[in-house]
């Protein structure tokens, strides 16, 4: 990673579970909050998270690592990938950052690793926030096989963003140039490529906790999806609010899978409302 290249995308470099480490710290006061991000190609923090960091920064610590093998993160050489390597990583962000607990939200992809973790280390989680996550097992869509398929090119990149965004308006041709620029940067499509080839199905399956074990989370949970998600289906969000005991429902209508995107005010108004509600009581629990 170069830091010294001008770009928002690049934060800090820390050594998370023994790799370099893309990741943005911003805020100081409050209780900190780990956001991770999504798997899109040339997907990275900043990308995914860039309308709400500076909102959330307003109230709390915000840190958000450019996960294993995304971004401006190391590539590990065995190009190996998977839900439990990429959760030892966000632990790994937690640790060297000292960070004994956070507010936890993950997207899509993210989502899935987010409740992972909550799973397998309940106490380092105060409250969690799942956005148009995966975590359930459910036949992969063809928006989701498109996205994790995705082989460059700014046709395909112009048709993926059509399938992840509901308001069309936001589907410039810079926005789709600069995407498909971040794709092919120098190792990103390569190592993105390695991780979740056909068939795709097993992927799912992979970034799926068992039932048993997502009914036993004693965590406050907020679900959030769009109505019209093509990438994720909204039965995986109601079926995650059926099984999380303490979860709260949120479904935005005219909403494609980029809730962060197309209603950030509104998602950060929840998230914060959510999260204070913690700052008011012991513990959040």
């Amino acid at each position: 990673m170069n830091a010294s290249v001008e770009s928002p995308e690049i934060g800090r470099e820390i050594i998370a579970a023994g790799y370099r480490t893309n990741v943005h710290d911003q805020g100081e006061g409050g209780f900190p909050v780990m956001m991770i991000h999504g798997s899109g190609p040339g997907v990275t923090a900043w990308a995914n998270w860039r309308l709400v960091i500076p909102e959330l920064a307003k109230h709390r610590r915000v840190v958000a690592p450019d996960m294993l093998g995304f971004g401006y993160s190391e590539r590990p050489e065995d190009q190996i990938y998977n839900r439990e390597r990429w959760v030892k990583h966000a632990l790994g962000v937690m640790d060297e950052l000292g960070l004994e607990q956070v507010d936890l939200v993950g997207n899509s992809f993210g989502g899935g690793l987010a409740l992972a973790l909550a799973i397998e280390h309940p106490e380092r989680v105060r409250r969690l926030i799942l956005m148009g996550s995966v975590g359930v097992s459910f036949p992969i869509t063809k928006g989701l096989n498109e996205v994790w398929g995705y082989e460059p090119s700014i046709e395909t990149m112009r048709r993926l963003m059509d399938v992840f965004a509901y308001d069309k308006s936001l589907l410039t041709d810079e926005l789709a140039e600069m995407r498909y620029q971040a794709s092919v940067r120098p190792g990103f499509q390569e190592s993105f490529a390695a991780m979740f080839p056909a068939p795709r199905q097993r992927w799912v399956d992979n970034l799926a906790s068992p039932e048993a074990d997502i009914r036993k989370l004693p965590h406050e949970t907020l679900v959030l999806h769009g109505r019209e998600d093509e990438v994720i289906p909204l039965a995986v969000s109601y079926k995650l609010a059926e099984l999380i005991d303490r979860s709260q429902l949120h479904v935005f209508g005219r909403c494609g899978h980029w809730t962060q995107i197309e209603h950030a005010d509104r998602f950060a108004r929840l998230v914060n409302d959510f999260l204070h509600e913690a700052d008011q009581t012991a513990g959040g629990k």
